[in-house]
Order: C-alpha cells, then structure tokens, then sequence
C-alpha cells in the first residue's frame, strides 16, 4: 500500500477541516470548551465521527466513481432534491469563506495590531494571485503546515501543564447539557459536509479503497488530537469567549519566542481554507454557466469580502452552529446509505 499517498491524503483532510475557526481556537471554544470538563465527550464522538464519516464518503466517492460533490449528493439525495441541497452547499461555502477572511482579518487586527481592512484585502489579493497561478501548491503547503500546528498544539499543551491550577480548569464542574452531543454532531455534519468538495475528488484520484480508508482513519485521529490538547490548554484561559484568537493569546502568553511563528501557521490555515472553498465553488458555478474560473473567484471573494466586515466572532458563532444542524440531514443520509 502506499502509505506516503495515505498520508498526504489525511493532511489534506486535516486542512480542509482546520480553517479559521479550528485553527485560531474560536470554533474549538464555541463547540466544545465552554462545555467545561463535558467538552471531552464532545470531543471523543467528534473524532470517532470524523474517521467513520471521513471513510465513508471517500469510499462512496470510488464506487460511484464521483469527480465533484455535486455527484455525490445526487447519489446520497436523489435528481430531485440533490440542486437543492447542492445550493445551500454553496451558500454554506460562501459563508464560510467570509468568516475566513474575516478571521484573516481578526489576526491582523487581535495579534499583530495592524488594520482589520489591511488583512482582509491582503487575503483577497493573495487567493487571486493563487487562482491565476495555480492551486497544485496548496497539497505542500499543507504537507508543511498542518504537521506544524499539530507540534504546536503539543506545546502549548505540555506548558500549561505546569500551571497551579491545570486540573482543576480541566474539571471545572459545570451543568451537564445534552446540547454538547448536538453540538459535537453539528459540528461534524458541518465540518463533513464542507469537506466533500476536497475530499471526494481527491478519493476519485487516487483510486484506491486501502489507501483512501488509511487515509481518513489517520486524518480522523490527527483531528482528534489537535482538538484534544487544544481544548486542554484552552480551558486554562480566564474568560475564553471572549478573544477571536483565543490560540494566539496562549502562545503569546506561554511561548512567546514561537509567537509570530505560530501566528504565521495559523494564516497559512486560513489561507489555504479559503482556496479550497473557492475551488469547490468555481466546480459548482461552471456546472451552470461557462465562466472562467478567476472571474469566479473574484465574484465570490467581493461577496464574502461585504459580508467579512461583520465581526468575526459574531460571524462564526452564528453562521457555523446554523450550517452544523442544517447539515445533520446530510449526515443521517450517510448513515443510511449502503
């Protein structure tokens, strides 16, 4: 078997997943650390969910022979319904794409004092050089940054260990709320359902079922673990709700030397997110009208670019709760379907 392809292929999946919410820690804090101690739990059936969904549509993918999302869904939702459902996947990836520049935006403005606006328009200048060079890049820059994050979240973790009061943050008793099971599901039909547009063509290409199941049980776990040890270290900070880039905010504190470095990687996810969203919405314009991929491109980063002004923090807690339980639908289909 080819195990380097495996593991590329598990890289792009922890890409594809990890954008601005996951890496920056807000998302991981929305669906998980406020929860307290019971966000382990939330967190456990997250990455169970991630390998067995994260398999699933990848294996669906070969048999059926799916190039793009589109296919996938009207194998999964049927001629009638599968427009419909691939329209709110448009406007979802639309939406989401806002609340990356957005959070681009917040890292600018939270960690490196500089204008909110200069982040934004630098992201959009950067994606359009991107989409008129080329994407072949993205599967390295990948290969480089998510092993990075990963070793970062180690040692964030490992530092907080030494505070006075680790264990008890860790389990801070609080109300138990079945709301941290729909939120972990909602979290993974979101997650899940946004990734079709990387992960089903790139099963497509590779072709093969070993290589591909390898590939989403060893990107499930490397999920698993960046949510882990950064729920650990991000329950040690006194009123987390409250910071768009609550990980930046730990590292400044406990690393301080890794700083700018870390802040970087935390772009670069943002970035890359953002080219993949775009890719997967240029695939769905050009099944309707014949348009030039760039042109695409900038259409839908000038849309997301106005809806980016709103707050990043208000943008994600809002947009990515919404898209998770409307995305549950997708998520029992694919219980479902043989």
């Amino acid at each position: 078997m080819d195990w380097k392809k495996s593991f590329q292929l598990a890289s792009v999946y922890v890409g594809s997943v990890v954008g601005a919410g996951f890496a920056t820690g807000k998302e991981i804090v929305e669906f998980f650390s406020r929860f307290g101690m019971y966000g382990f739990i939330g967190i456990l059936l997250t990455g169970f969910c991630f390998i067995l969904f994260g398999v699933k549509i990848m294996l669906l993918a070969i048999r059926i022979e799916a190039k793009s999302y589109h296919q996938l869904n009207r194998h999964l939702f049927g001629t009638t319904f599968a427009p419909l459902i691939n329209l709110i996947m448009f406007f979802m990836l639309i939406g989401v794409t806002a609340v990356m520049l957005s959070g681009a935006g917040s890292v600018f403005d939270e960690q490196l004092h500089l204008p909110k606006e200069l982040g934004v328009i630098f992201t959009i200048v950067l994606t359009i050089l991107v989409l008129f060079i080329g994407t072949k890049g993205l599967y390295i820059v990948n290969m480089f940054v998510v092993p990075l994050l990963i070793i970062f979240s180690f040692i964030i973790a490992f530092l907080v260990i030494d505070l006075p009061n680790f264990w008890d943050n860790i389990l801070m008793p609080v109300p138990f709320k079945w709301s941290v099971l729909s939120s972990a599901l909602a979290y993974v039909a979101f997650n899940i359902t946004l990734t079709q547009a990387i992960l089903v063509p790139a099963a497509t290409e590779i072709g093969d079922e070993r290589v591909v199941r390898a590939g989403g049980i060893i990107g499930g776990l490397l999920l698993t673990i960046i949510l882990v040890t950064s729920h650990i270290s991000l329950v040690q900070l006194p009123n987390l709700t409250s910071y768009n880039i609550p990980m930046g905010i730990l590292m400044n504190t406990f690393a301080s030397s890794f700083y700018l470095f870390f802040i970087l990687v935390i772009y670069g996810e943002i970035f890359t997110s953002i080219i993949g969203n775009i890719y997967g919405l240029e695939r769905f314009v050009s099944k309707i009208i014949s348009i030039k991929p760039l042109y695409v491109g900038v259409c839908i980063l000038g849309v997301a670019y106005f809806i980016s002004k709103i707050d990043y923090g208000i943008l994600l807690s809002t947009l990515y709760p919404l898209f998770g339980y409307i995305s549950i639908l997708f998520l029992l289909l694919l219980v479902l379907k043989k």
